[in-house]
């Protein structure tokens, strides 16, 4: 059975950084992509950055220059490394990953889905 647990959520000034964690297990997937999706209330779930299984990056153009993805393929962990955060940031924060090597920012693509971390930005 394949999990992905967040962490790393939580309030924030604007300006401010965080860095999200996603630890895997049960899944032999470190060749595939993966991503960080985020949602607010009554909105679409938001792709905001994906990892390709060998290490290719695609931002969401909202975050682009100030978030970093990264994974640990050695410890199954994908990060989120967020900076200079901005009220329009918060959301629901989930990881997900993909059975195939690209990544994506279409949440229709991804398979396997963690359950979210909050993240609040206040101005």
């Amino acid at each position: 059975q394949v999990t992905l647990v967040e962490s790393g959520g939580g309030p924030v000034q604007a300006g401010g950084s965080l860095r999200l964690s996603c630890v895997v297990s049960g899944y032999t997937g470190q060749r595939f992509g993966m991503g960080w999706f985020r949602q607010v209330p009554g909105n679409k779930r938001e792709g905001v950055a994906s990892i390709s299984g060998h290490g290719g990056t695609t931002y969401a153009q909202s975050v682009k220059g100030r978030f970093t993805i990264s994974k640990d393929n050695v410890n199954n962990t994908l990060y989120l490394q967020m900076n200079s955060l901005k009220p329009e940031d918060t959301a629901m924060y989930y990881c997900a990953a993909r059975d195939y090597t690209w990544q994506s920012l279409e949440e229709t693509n991804y398979v396997y889905w963690g359950q979210g971390t909050q993240v609040t930005v206040s101005s």
